[in-house]
């Protein structure tokens, strides 16, 4: 323990969702036999993840290498993919290993469904992020995107709408977007499509952060999820610092005794938040 006489507590439930769970768990089971893996993108949004991986011999491609590879071995991580990369694999004889979250899969198949039945979609979500391009593909790409309402002011828009959302959005916003979308007069049909082991962080999180002095919230800076819990965490404990690895830690953050509580997104390995207390307690 050091002089600061820190007293660190790791939130439980923070850590990754049984979604990455399971691609990180496949990707280092083929890693184990055959020395090396393509990933499509990186196989969560949290650096240091990424990088433990690379050193067991990931090899994170965009999209723009898939056509160029033969023959070979590529995962697909948790957030999904568009039709588009299914056909690739097949023409290039390349072996996917889908580790697509199966919540993002049924959300996919939901929306195609939309689709072929000609209606109006709109998706609240991320611009650019990786699980919104697998969803929009399933329209071919004709969905409508936001990640904030004030987008669709000056968007003409048909009088009957499906609203659906990424899976890691926040619930509350996700509501409020539906609520002003019926006031202003639309036929709206709302799919509430955000994950629940996400959405339940956002309930139990509150209660977590008031009991610390400090909160310090441990995530990859690409990671969606990790904005929304970090925003949670800051709203219930102003004194709440964002990190992405125990190196960004500051002495002068803490006071002597201070409480300090732990937490990360859905995207932060436990190991890291580990680190990360080790270092506070080494102050």
């Amino acid at each position: 323990m050091g002089a600061y006489n820190l007293q660190v507590t790791i939130d439980q439930d923070s850590g990754f969702c049984f979604g990455v769970v399971y691609a990180i768990d496949m990707a280092e089971e083929i890693l184990a036999e055959d020395g090396y893996l393509y990933c499509l993108g990186d196989i969560v949004h949290n650096d240091e993840e990424v990088e433990r991986l690379k050193a067991q011999g990931l090899r994170i491609i965009e999209h723009s290498q898939l056509k160029d590879l033969r023959n070979e071995k590529v995962l697909i991580r948790a957030h999904g993919e568009a039709p588009d990369t299914y056909r690739t694999a097949l023409e290039n004889n390349i072996t996917l290993i889908d580790a697509s979250c199966p919540v993002v899969l049924k959300l996919q198949n939901r929306i195609k469904t939309s689709f072929d039945n000609k209606e109006k979609i709109l998706i609240f979500g991320k611009h650019g992020h990786a699980e919104v391009i697998g969803l929009q593909g399933q329209t071919n790409n004709e969905a409508l995107v936001f990640q904030d309402i004030a987008e669709l002011e000056d968007v003409e828009l048909p009088h009957n709408i499906t609203l659906y959302s990424q899976t890691t959005k926040s619930m509350d916003k996700f509501y409020n977007v539906k609520d002003q979308l019926i006031s202003r007069g639309y036929d709206l049909k709302a799919n509430d499509t955000i994950c629940r082991q996400v959405s339940n962080r956002d309930k139990d999180l509150p209660k977590f952060a008031t009991r610390f002095n400090k909160i310090v919230f441990v995530s990859g800076r690409k990671s969606s999820n990790g904005k929304v819990l970090f925003e949670v965490c800051r709203k219930h404990n102003p004194d709440t610092f964002f990190i992405s690895s125990a190196a960004e830690l500051d002495k002068t953050m803490f006071s002597p005794n201070d409480t300090i509580g732990i937490a990360g997104a859905t995207s932060t390995p436990m190991w890291l938040m580990q680190q990360v207390k080790e270092a506070l307690e080494s102050f």
